[in-house]
């Protein structure tokens, strides 16, 4: 079944992923994002009239399992979405899916209300959104992490050979992919400087891969710092709609975690993770958010987020949808990453935790920051970011 939020009108206002191997995937020529060193000058808002050169899109957004205020993943990528629409004065509407069978229905009320842009937020709806974009040449699909991996005939392969060339077999869809381990990366490495038991934890939704990105990737940076540092780590549910959404749960691993000396958490969960960030705020502990700045998203547990392992969903999702009404639209899969100009993922500002982290800490952020720039440090190294069973 679905939630369904109202048609929001501006007239006159204006799957598969790729780091499981998909063939082609292209680096994004520009996306909108933070940098691993806070920067001090705040980026400009976009404009809210809509532009003379933008053709009015009709846009629709169907999120992940879970709900649409979740101060993260869904929130982001509808508040995009949104902004895309009132740019172009166009419309806006979003359903919120409730289990992952509705997924294929709950785009087909998109497309039977023949709406320009369907933007689908999650790993889990990729194959869902392929099938309907292949069905459906005549409308623009958007798939937030989702890497774009189809066989010859451009249907969704299962067995990640990813023969077809997506881009050409389904030119009406892209699939955004973030580099989540290079933000997990660098929230690893503030993770380890911080640590003063020499042991650090990490919550996970469940086994999709950019919650296993982040994950690997925060072992791999902290592990840099700290060759003998212990990570702990725990998925919440093997199923998506509750691991994402069990506030209570993500507070009881955080608990088990700090019973076992763990003095920094990262929160890779969604909702749950607010859990997560709540156990370490209230145990005067370091929490690191995830996604978005959740210092500010979470203002209540602003005081225990030193920092947020940050993809820019909002403004890249933004992007990617105006580009449709620009006849700029870019298909098959789109990698986002610290080489997109601007860079598309970082660490977000450290607010009120500022004086955490030291000049030496900056500087091991700045030389990883660099690395990962320069495609010379795999964040995804010594331990390779694999989900299980792919």
């Amino acid at each position: 079944m679905q939630k369904r939020f109202g048609l929001t009108l501006f007239a006159g206002m204006a799957i598969l992923v790729a780091a499981c191997g998909p063939g082609a995937a292209s680096t994004a020529p520009s996306a909108p994002a933070s940098v691993a060193p806070p920067s001090e000058a705040a980026s400009e808002a976009p404009s809210t009239e809509p532009s003379a050169a933008l053709t009015p899109i009709k846009v629709g957004v169907v999120t992940d399992v879970g709900q649409l205020e979740d101060k993260s993943f869904n929130q982001s990528s509808n508040e995009g979405a949104l902004a895309a629409a009132e740019a172009t004065g166009g419309t806006h509407d979003v359903i919120v899916t409730q289990a992952i069978g509705d997924y294929a229905a709950n785009i087909q009320t998109f497309i039977d209300a023949d709406f320009d842009v369907i933007v689908t937020v999650g790993f889990l709806i990729g194959t869902d959104t392929a099938i309907a974009a292949k069905a459906n040449p005549d409308i623009k699909f958007v798939g937030v992490d989702q890497g774009v991996c189809v066989d010859a005939e451009g249907v969704p392969d299962p067995t990640f050979a990813c023969a077809g060339d997506a881009a050409t077999l389904i030119p009406n869809y892209q699939g955004i992919v973030f580099a989540e381990a290079q933000p997990g990366y660098l929230a690893g490495i503030v993770a380890a400087s911080l640590s003063k038991t020499g042991t650090i934890g990490a919550v996970g939704g469940t086994n999709v891969p950019a919650v296993v990105n982040y994950w690997r990737g925060y072992e791999n940076g902290a592990k840099s710092v700290n060759a003998d540092i212990e990570v702990l780590y725990q998925e919440t549910d093997p199923n998506p709609s509750v691991g994402f959404n069990d506030q209570a749960k993500g507070r009881a691993i955080a608990g088990q975690f700090i019973g076992q000396d763990a003095d920094v958490l990262f929160q890779i969960a969604g909702l749950t993770g607010v859990g997560v960030l709540e156990a370490a705020c209230d145990a005067n502990l370091v929490g690191i958010g995830v996604d978005v700045d959740q210092a500010v998203s979470l203002p209540n547990l602003a005081k225990c987020i030193v920092t947020s392992a940050e993809k820019k969903l909002k403004d890249t999702v933004q992007a990617v949808v105006t580009s449709v009404a620009s006849d700029t639209f870019q298909a098959g899969t789109v990698v986002y990453d610290a080489a997109s100009t601007p860079p598309a993922i970082g660490l977000s500002d450290y607010h009120d935790n500022a004086a955490l982290i030291t000049p030496e800490i900056q500087a091991l952020l700045d030389t990883a920051l660099d690395g990962l720039k320069a495609g010379t440090l795999d964040p995804c190294s010594p331990t390779k970011c694999t989900v299980s069973g792919t």
